[in-house]
């Protein structure tokens, strides 16, 4: 799927369980989107606007989410392992439930 079917689907609200694996999404904006249960393994969203996203149940394993912001977002039950999450805000974000590296450290 490229860039312009990924913002189609995002736009027309069907976002929701899609698969974004190895997406290029810098430059979109996702803010308030659902996108609960999407496969976004392995997605670039370096620096991109995901204030107020569900992003409940996703897969986010080795996605790239430097300097996200990702402020109130939802995250439950979203597995966050091996992404690079570095500079992300995640300020007032919900991660109930969810699986993270042990190493992590928000130093947003």
């Amino acid at each position: 799927m490229d860039k312009k079917q990924i913002i189609r689907l995002i736009e027309s609200g069907r976002a929701k369980n899609a698969d974004l694996s190895n997406a290029d999404l810098r430059g979109t904006d996702l803010r308030g989107t659902d996108l609960s249960g999407a496969n976004l393994s392995g997605a670039d969203l370096r620096g991109i606007d995901l204030r107020g996203t569900d992003l409940s149940g996703a897969n986010l394993s080795g996605a790239n989410l430097s300097g996200a912001n990702l402020l109130g977002a939802t995250l439950n039950s979203a597995d966050l392992r091996g992404a690079n999450l570095e500079r992300a805000n995640f300020n007032g974000a919900d991660f109930a439930n969810s699986k993270m590296s042990k190493d992590w450290k928000n130093n947003g």
